[in-house]
């Protein structure tokens, strides 16, 4: 194997664990964004961990992320919890810079 055909190998398995990793921070992302919002609707134990499932499905509706601000911002308006679209994202936002440093320290 050519020096050309490792340096490709070694940058095609490290965009591999890249795309990996960013769809576990991602689906992290959801969960914890949908226990955040359980938070909001008053949801404890089973019930806010069942809803957070239900928001990182709803990730599989479309490429992005509006697919799930949909479904977490029609959930707080159904409820009448008082939540800007701002304050959404500015969540969706932080609970990412969270999820990564955990899926870092997992791989560890």
């Amino acid at each position: 194997m050519s020096g050309f055909d490792k340096r490709k190998s070694g940058e095609e398995a490290r965009f591999a664990l890249d795309q990996e990793l960013r769809f576990k921070a991602n689906a992290r992302r959801n969960k914890l964004l949908g226990l955040w919002a359980a938070d909001l609707l008053g949801r404890k134990g089973e019930a806010a961990s069942a809803y957070a499932i239900e928001v990182v499905k709803a990730d599989f509706e479309a490429p992005g992320d509006e697919d799930v601000f949909r479904k977490v911002r029609g959930d707080l308006d159904k409820a009448g919890i008082d939540q800007t679209d701002h304050q959404i994202h500015r969540q969706m936002e932080e609970l990412m810079t969270a999820a990564i440093d955990q899926v870092k320290a997992e791989r560890k």
